[in-house]
């Protein structure tokens, strides 16, 4: 069986690559983008089962580019899990009115990556 795409939107070296193994021990191929400009083609060309991004990258956050994604008919189903700092005033709920399926902490999403991947692909 193939292994499922995961692709990850990361800024931050140590979170990212640390959430780029953790995925490749569950079993999926990953491949990484670090500019949310791109992210849409990028989904678009390699159909990932899901998305992990991170809130902020840079001084931007990723809303407008998840806004994009969720407008886009060929990347629309695509669920993404965000990452980072969610003290950011009003970043949570930004995110999650651009799309997001769930919002959690690096570290929560490093120590419970299993529990959001089934929680972000549960198909209601």
């Amino acid at each position: 069986m193939t292994e499922p795409l995961a692709l990850v939107l990361y800024e931050k070296l140590l979170p990212g690559s640390q959430l780029v193994n953790r995925l490749q021990d569950l079993n999926y191929r990953v491949q990484t983008i670090s500019d949310p400009q791109l992210l849409v083609e990028c989904c678009e060309q390699t159909k990932p089962m899901v998305l992990l991004a991170e809130v902020r990258i840079g001084r931007q956050d990723i809303c407008p580019a998840v806004i994009r994604l969720k407008q886009n008919p060929a990347t629309q189903h695509v669920p993404v899990i965000g990452f980072g700092d969610a003290d950011v005033p009003n970043i949570q709920k930004e995110a999650l009115a651009a799309g997001v399926t769930l919002l959690v902490s690096e570290s929560a999403l490093l120590n419970h990556l299993q529990e959001c991947l089934e929680q972000a692909l549960r198909v209601e």
